[in-house]
């Protein structure tokens, strides 16, 4: 007799070799009863521990999968998930690989694998000519697939393939995979709690941190004094380097600002000073070009500043000059060595050759030496990131190193 049916999944991931270091960033499972249709579905982002990868391709930021799960978070409830299943996925190689060797770090042997089958493969017998692609084989249907490469539509389309592919078939073929999955004895776990629970989304905002100035502390009274102010202004201009706040540097401003005594009223007021300088920066030769606008405006939006302080920027210079303090503290200066890690849009021999003929320093590794780390993404879980991060390295993302070298 038939078994429940089928278990369709889907995996963005960091790179192709599961043996070695990639790991799964997104999982995605749909069950699909015996007779094809689809009956539940479930996803989930993954904390990787190390850098993301072909971002470009799955989308996926790393501020996404900082607070995600881990795959062992996870893995009893994959467990109930996939048990008595048929495993069904589309280049079922490539995504079965990824998940066992998953299985295999967190601790499961996995000495029998589950019954497979391959949507890519059986096209060319169901479908011949339509081409092997996720995409070709659901418009020989006409499967709708908008959003591909987030594992879920990924998932789903496979799934109504999957259906498609029942029902223009001998049920004669589909029995004995069923039978076979039904009756076979595969891992065994007990989930700790209703299988879910811990899956995060893609999209998820339920764990999104607050703006950073809401959670600096209010203390009454604020008994920090220049020396602590100007601490806090020096990180604060390192972190907008490149006109991002990453969720780490956000929560390094936070913590110091805490450690100093700062108080939240405090950082508002240093806040408006450190954008006062900008401006009087900006308006040094007597114009605001629109770069510099647009600038003044990125600026005062990451330090939650009132739109009105750019229109007021826009007419008039502040009190404050140039020769009042330093808004920007860094620059790169000949010497400097420069570490590149993630997959930036520019090749990173382009960019280590660039760096040379400017009189940089390019290395791949990171010590304390180092003077600044560029990332395809300013949040990298990459071993790089995280090392510049315990030296106190800055690190900035591609447009931030682009603007360090104008």
């Amino acid at each position: 007799m038939a078994g429940p049916g089928y278990a369709v999944i889907d995996v963005e991931t960091t790179g192709f070799v599961a043996e070695r270091h990639d790991r799964i960033v997104e999982i995605a499972v749909v069950h699909v009863d015996a007779g094809g249709a689809v009956t539940g579905s479930w996803e989930t982002l993954l904390n990787p521990h190390r850098d993301l990868g072909a971002q470009h391709i799955h989308g996926i930021r790393a501020r996404d999968v900082l607070d995600a799960p881990d795959f062992s978070d996870i893995a009893s409830d994959l467990i109930d998930l996939l048990s008595g299943r048929v495993l069904v996925a589309h280049n079922a190689a490539f995504d079965s690989r990824f998940l066992y060797a998953e299985f295999s770090r967190a601790g499961f042997d996995v000495e029998e694998e589950l019954p497979c089958l391959c949507t890519m493969r059986l096209a060319a017998d169901i479908i011949p000519g339509s081409g092997r692609s996720l995409a070709d084989c659901c418009a020989a249907f006409d499967i709708e697939l908008d959003g591909a490469h987030r594992a879920l539509v990924d998932a789903q389309a496979t799934a109504r393939l999957l259906g498609e592919y029942i029902a223009a078939t001998d049920a004669g073929f589909w029995h004995p995979y069923l039978d076979r999955a039904a009756s076979g004895r595969w891992l065994s776990a007990t989930s700790s709690s209703d299988v879910g629970t811990r899956w995060r989304a893609r999209g998820s905002d339920a764990t999104a941190p607050e703006d950073f100035l809401t959670r600096i502390v209010e203390r009454m009274p604020d008994l920090s004094g220049p020396t602590e102010h100007r601490e806090y202004l020096a990180l604060l201009d390192q972190c907008l380097l490149d006109r991002h706040l990453s969720v780490h540097e956000s929560n390094e401003l936070v913590r110091r600002a805490d450690v100093l005594g700062v108080s939240r009223s405090t950082c508002q007021r240093l806040h408006r000073e450190y954008f006062d300088l900008l401006v009087s920066v900006a308006w040094s030769d007597g114009v605001l070009d629109t770069n510099e606008i647009a600038d003044l405006a990125s600026v005062a939006q990451l330090l939650s500043l009132p739109a009105e302080v750019v229109t007021t920027a826009l007419v008039s210079r502040p009190s404050v000059t140039v020769a009042d303090s330093a808004p920007s503290a860094f620059a790169l200066t000949p010497g400097d060595v420069v570490v590149i890690t993630g997959e930036l849009s520019r090749p990173r021999d382009d960019w280590h050759a660039e760096l040379v003929i400017r009189g940089f320093v390019p290395r791949p590794a990171i010590t304390k030496a180092v003077t600044l780390v560029v990332a395809a993404d300013p949040d990298s879980l990459s071993g790089k990131a995280r090392k510049a991060r315990d030296y106190g390295i800055p690190i900035v993302d591609e447009a931030g190193l682009v603007r360090l070298l104008s």
